[in-house]
């Protein structure tokens, strides 16, 4: 059967998951290369939407699948050129902060998606597989950071906190030490041994706020030899980031 109406019950409740209040448990994937990514991370995969007509070559026998007119499935997709495949994916049970990790990357008021999709793929690619981010920084689940993760969203455990500074204190308490970046500063990037840390980055427009700078150990900034005063927040994470990854393979 192919499902011709936007008023049923089910095209009704993945419609909602677009927006952010209803996918405090489930969130959407398009196209096929996340689809089969989810299912080969062993994804909680709750249903597939494909598009009537679209040429699918995956086996979906362990799935539950719905057929929907493009009228309906157009409705579903935030994409402009979509491939005609989407899938509800059940979020993981929220986890607790890892203490045991040598390296933590939090998000204060992140707002741009592409910006935090790319952190979390760089996260990936260096093997960290948890984020701590503040309430108002941007929903990693939104279809737009979904996107840009490349699948990283499927390895990373992203821990929302009501109260980014308490929680810091926290781990300050287990052994951390709170790095921030600041332009008012002379310490590099480069003078900082990053084993049991916590790296804050902050808003794009404002940098880390006040309340967090007060609680940071250590201000650093990154050496800039042309007139550029900041980096991009997703870059500014990419060479802290990876500054610790070069520090780890040397050890």
């Amino acid at each position: 059967m192919i499902i011709s109406s936007r008023d049923n019950a089910t095209v009704k409740e993945i419609r909602k998951l677009k927006e952010k209040k209803y996918r405090k448990n489930k969130f959407i994937v398009e196209g096929i290369k996340m689809i089969q990514e989810a299912i080969n991370e062993k994804q909680n995969i709750e249903l597939i939407v494909i598009k009537e007509g679209t040429d699918v070559n995956l086996d979906f026998s362990d799935y539950k699948v719905i057929y929907v007119t493009g009228r309906v499935f157009n409705d579903l997709t935030d994409v402009v050129s979509p491939q005609g495949i989407l899938a509800v994916i059940n979020k993981k049970e929220k986890a607790e902060i890892d203490k045991n990790a040598d390296y933590i990357v939090a998000l204060e008021g992140i707002q741009d998606p592409g910006n935090m999709g790319t952190i979390l793929r760089t996260l990936d690619s260096a093997g960290i597989n948890q984020i701590i981010v503040s309430k108002d920084t941007v929903d990693c689940f939104s279809p737009k950071v979904i996107r840009s993760t490349m699948g990283a969203i499927y390895r990373i455990n992203v821990i929302e906190v009501n109260n980014l500074s308490e929680t810091l204190k926290g781990l300050k308490n287990n052994g951390f030490e709170v790095v921030v970046t600041s332009l008012r500063t002379d310490n590099s990037i480069y003078d900082v041994d990053y084993l049991k840390k916590v790296v804050v980055i902050g808003n794009e427009a404002n940098g880390v706020s006040k309340e967090i700078m007060d609680i940071a150990d250590k201000k650093v900034k990154i050496p800039m030899l042309g007139r550029t005063e900041s980096l991009n927040a997703s870059v500014a994470t990419g060479i802290l980031v990876y500054e610790y990854v070069r520090q780890k393979l040397i050890k």
